[in-house]
């Protein structure tokens, strides 16, 4: 499966270990940034909305340090559902509910363990449509 990917600084180290820890899962197409050092989230989180806005059927992670700023940052694109995660429960409501397709980590508030099993059940739950499907038709602006 092809996984869009992006991180700030603060997400930097807890993005690389996603990638090594579900690389024979995944093929990434990853936006940065490429280390530790001060950036700006949404020169990184814009492209990869704009990816996934322009693929209806993607999924991908976007870290920062709480996760609020990418959070805020990929919602401002149409298409974009990006649902802000720290357990699995959420991550299985924000897929079955709200048909989110980035999941968004905070990496200062997260353990690797608790964000290996999100990222987990947000790409093995499907969306349940139903009921389901009307709210998320109502979630852009036309």
């Amino acid at each position: 499966m092809k996984v869009y990917i992006a991180s700030d600084h603060a997400g930097f180290e807890l993005k690389k270990a996603i990638k090594e820890h579900f690389t024979n899962q995944f093929e990434w197409t990853d936006f940065g940034t490429d280390s530790s050092e001060s950036v700006d989230y949404p020169d990184y989180a814009h492209p990869l909305a704009e990816a996934v806005a322009a693929d209806n059927d993607s999924r991908a992670i976007l870290i920062c340090g709480t996760g609020n700023g990418v959070a805020i940052t990929a919602n401002k694109h149409a298409d974009v559902r990006a649902a802000l995660c720290w357990n699995k429960e959420i991550a299985a409501l924000a897929r079955q509910h709200n048909n989110a397709n980035v999941v968004v980590l905070p990496a200062r508030f997260i353990s690797q363990e608790d964000a290996f099993a999100v990222v987990e059940t947000f790409f093995s739950t499907d969306f349940e449509g139903g009921r389901h499907a009307r709210r998320v038709e109502k979630i852009n602006l036309h």
